[in-house]
């Protein structure tokens, strides 16, 4: 009668030392009372988080767990204890461990436990970098959105020994130092100085050029235009005006030769109404040549720049 093989799935935990052939021929005691140290500390964080030790070989290490999220947060625990530890050791002294996890399905037989979830684990383990973690797409599927930390998709990954390619997960962590809050006697207060007026008024014409050169072909040529036309508005009505000042000038001048003083004051109002009675008419009727000219140019313009975009 053949025995019904037990399964069930599990969240697996390989962890494994980087370069521990090379610390093992530098310093054989001293690397293993360094690993034993971090395996100590390890089986606390497994058992806390709710796991248990299966099996361990050499410098390697494999854990379940029944929670996806307590095997992540075990591995971020414990890279950052080992971390801790590395901190007090020379560079060529220091154990990192590469940590792989995978949700799968697995034989169970006594206390071990076999199948393709372990070897993918042990795979993703070979392919993190030291001191990092590589989650598989289930793990990532359980705990993206549970998690307060970041992942890192590294696309699907060839395993050795695995037909199916695997899609990794790096996960990110906290690795830099955070900077000791300064305390009230080492700020020192410092009066604010007023930004220049020049300043100022170049950020404003740097943020204007920038919206400027942001806007569509169309719409750039057309407040183009329009800018263009305000200036010759502005150019014309002040030289009008300037050649109405100079001829009313000059025609009471030449009225107000061998007149009484009361005949040029009158005269000259005459003047000066007569000039102004023209310049109204003479303006009005170019305004209107103008703003037909003007109005037939910006059609065109508009015709052209829509036609350029295309």
């Amino acid at each position: 009668m053949t025995t019904k093989v037990k399964r069930r799935l599990t969240t697996l935990l390989c962890a494994d030392v980087k370069g521990y052939a090379r610390l093992m021929e530098a310093d054989e005691a001293g690397t293993l009372a360094t690993l034993r140290r971090y395996r100590d500390a390890m089986a606390t964080l497994i058992a806390r988080h709710d796991g248990r030790i299966v099996n361990t070989w050499g410098d390697a290490i494999i854990a379940e767990f029944p929670s996806v999220v307590e095997a992540v947060q075990c591995a971020v625990e414990t890279q950052q204890e080992i971390s801790g530890y590395n901190g007090g050791l020379p560079e060529l002294q220091r154990m990192k461990f590469r940590i792989g996890i995978h949700l799968g399905d697995v034989m169970v037989e006594g206390d071990d436990v076999y199948g393709d979830g372990v070897n993918i684990a042990a795979r993703l383990q070979e392919l993190a970098d030291p001191g990092g973690i590589l989650i598989s797409g289930p793990v990532y599927d359980q705990v993206h959105n549970k998690l307060s930390i970041g992942f890192d998709c590294l696309g699907q990954q060839h395993l050795k020994n695995v037909v199916n390619p695997v899609t990794g997960y790096r996960v990110l962590q906290v690795g830099a130092p955070t900077r000791p809050r300064a305390s009230a006697a080492d700020v020192r207060m410092e009066p604010a100085t007023p930004p220049h007026p020049a300043h100022g008024a170049e950020s404003g014409f740097s943020r204007a050029w920038e919206w400027y050169t942001r806007l569509p072909r169309l719409s750039a040529v057309m407040i183009a235009l329009a800018g263009f036309l305000f200036v010759i508005n502005v150019f014309s009505g002040l030289h009008k005006h300037l050649v109405s000042l100079a001829r009313r000038a000059a025609a009471v001048d030449r009225f107000s030769a061998g007149l009484s003083p009361a005949q040029t004051s009158v005269e000259r109002g005459r003047v000066a109404q007569r000039w102004r009675s023209r310049s109204n008419q003479a303006h009005l009727e170019f305004g209107h040549r103008k703003a037909a000219v003007r109005l037939t140019d910006l059609c065109g313009a508009i015709r052209n720049a829509r036609f350029g975009s295309n």
